[in-house]
C-alpha cells in the first residue's frame, strides 16, 4: 500500500496515516466493531472501505465518546501498537463537559474494572479545569488518564463529583434532559482530543489532534466555553 492509496472518504475523518497505522476522528454515536453489538454501521467497517485495506482496532472509545481512534494496519503494526497500550505507554487527553466547578486541577486515585464482568484494578485520571461557563453550573475540563480501564474517564469524575453532561450511564437525568433542551447537547460530552506515541515501526513520535466535532461544538459554543477547548 502507497500513501496515495490512503485517501478518505467524506465518512472518515483521517488525523495521521501510512502504511502501518491511520488515526481518525470516530463520531459520537459509532461503535468502533461489531462485537460489542450488532449495529451495521461502526467506525472499523466505514475506516476499511476509506483505505480499501483490513484494519485492526487497537483500542476503544465508548460509542458516545467521539475523537483520536487508532487502527494497526499490518499484523506487526497492530501486536506492537497493542502492547505501547497495554504498557500505557500512550498519552491520551479527553475534554470533559461536566456539572459544577472543579478545582484548578486534581487526580483521582480509584479502582475501575478493566472489562465488563472484570475485577477492579488499579486506575489513576488526572484532570485540570480548562474554563467555567457564566451561563450555567458547568465547566470544561481537559482529563488525562494514566491507565486505560472501562469507562475510566466517565467513572473518574463521577467519583470526583462532577459527573459528564449527556452520560446516561454515570450522570444525572434531569441535567442531561435540561442541557439537551436549552443547550442542543444531544451526545456524551466527552471527545479524545489528543494521543501521542512512538510509531512502532518508526520510532518517530506521532501526535493527533482530533478537532472539536459540530455536535459538541454548538453546545459549547452556547455556554461559551468553545474558546476554552481550543486551549487543548
Amino acid at each position: 500500500m502507497s500513501l496515495d492509496d490512503l485517501l478518505p472518504s467524506p465518512a472518515v475523518e483521517i488525523l495521521f496515516a501510512d502504511e502501518s497505522l491511520v488515526i481518525v476522528n470516530k463520531p459520537s454515536g459509532l461503535l468502533v466493531h461489531r462485537g460489542w453489538d450488532n449495529d451495521e454501521d461502526v467506525m472499523m467497517m466505514r475506516v476499511r472501505d476509506a483505505l480499501g485495506a483490513r484494519v485492526n482496532p487497537i483500542h476503544r472509545l465508548d460509542r458516545g465518546t467521539s475523537g483520536a481512534l487508532v487502527f494497526g494496519l499490518t499484523t506487526e503494526a497492530t501486536s506492537r501498537l497493542s502492547a505501547l497500550f497495554a504498557n500505557s505507554e500512550v498519552s491520551k487527553t479527553y475534554l470533559a463537559l461536566v456539572r459544577g466547578v472543579p478545582p484548578a486541577e486534581g487526580m483521582v486515585d480509584s479502582p475501575v474494572p478493566q472489562s465488563e464482568d472484570g475485577p477492579r484494578v488499579n486506575a489513576l485520571t488526572r484532570f485540570r479545569l480548562l474554563g467555567t461557563s457564566t451561563i450555567d453550573r458547568c465547566s470544561l475540563v481537559c482529563a488525562t488518564p494514566e491507565t486505560g480501564r472501562l469507562h475510566q474517564v466517565r467513572r473518574h469524575l463521577k467519583h470526583a463529583g462532577h459527573p459528564l453532561l449527556g452520560d446516561v450511564n454515570y450522570g444525572k437525568g434531569d441535567l442531561n434532559r435540561r442541557f439537551r433542551e436549552l443547550y442542543n447537547l444531544h451526545r456524551l460530552a466527552l471527545h479524545a482530543r489528543t494521543i501521542s506515541f512512538v510509531h512502532p515501526v518508526t520510532a518517530e513520535r506521532v501526535c493527533a489532534v482530533a478537532p472539536v466535532p459540530g455536535d459538541l461544538a454548538l453546545p459549547l459554543d452556547a455556554l461559551g466555553l468553545l474558546e476554552a477547548s481550543s486551549s487543548l
